[in-house]
Parts: structure tokens; C-alpha cells; sequence
């Protein structure tokens, strides 16, 4: 499945759980609940996925971790926010870099129309050619 079939289905399952629930609970209901949506749904995906870290070929033992890695291709990472830093955007980028992965979704629950929450992050976009 290509990625943005797949960051579609967890957008669906994350409208969900936010319909259902709303914004003002912590991130890690979200988690569960999104979780949960994207099981019922039969969306595979990985759970706190550890993200590694080499640096000059040693492997870093620095305990990264992404909320979601779902499909094996899209990284999701899970925010309960009322304001978004520009830091996370850029640890979402890194954390696709580090999984060699093409997309990440930066997904804040903390806002009053879930849309207005997701961002996509996209890794090395100038070199794809589909």
C-alpha cells in the first residue's frame, strides 16, 4: 500500500477518535484509543516503535521512540497540544530519516476540528520520481 493510502487510514481512525472523545485528554488516551481504531479497522501498524541512532557506524543507545509506525511506511507521532513548537516538526522529519521511511504525520488531538491538527512531514520529496 502506498503511503498516502495508508496516512488516509489513519486519518480516518484518528477523526474517529477525536469525534468520540474530543480535544483536553492527554496524549496518551489518544494513543490507546487510536490504537484501538486502527486495530478495528485492520490497519497494521507498530506500537512505540524504538527509532535508532547511528552515528559514525556505532549504534546509539538513546531510546527514541515513535507513537506509530503503521503500514512499516508512515510515522505517527501523537500530540495533545494547544500550540504545536517547530521543534516537533523537525523531530517528526528526523525520526523518518532515521527509519528511512518517505512520510511522517504529526497529529495533534488538542484542537477543535482534528484536520486543522495533521501535518504532514515528507522525507527527501525532491528525490522521488513516482
Amino acid at each position: 500500500m502506498h503511503e498516502n493510502q495508508i496516512s488516509e487510514q489513519v486519518i480516518g481512525c484518528a477523526i474517529e477518535v477525536h469525534r468520540t472523545l474530543g480535544p483536553g485528554l492527554l496524549e496518551s488516551v489518544y494513543e490507546e484509543c487510536l490504537a484501538a481504531e486502527m486495530k478495528a479497522n485492520g490497519v497494521q501498524f507498530e506500537r512505540q516503535k524504538a527509532v535508532p541512532v547511528v552515528y559514525r557506524e556505532i549504534k546509539l543507545d538513546c531510546s527514541y521512540r515513535v507513537d506509530f509506525l503503521v503500514g512499516g511506511k508512515v510515522v505517527v507521532d501523537l500530540k495533545a497540544l494547544e500550540v504545536i513548537p517547530p521543534v516537533m516538526y523537525a523531530q517528526v522529519l528526523t525520526y523518518t530519516r532515521l527509519l528511512d521511511k518517505r512520510l511522517g504525520l504529526l497529529i495533534n488531538f488538542h484542537v477543535e476540528q482534528l484536520t486543522k491538527g495533521v501535518r504532514r512531514v515528507v522525507n527527501n520529496l525532491d528525490m522521488w520520481i513516482t
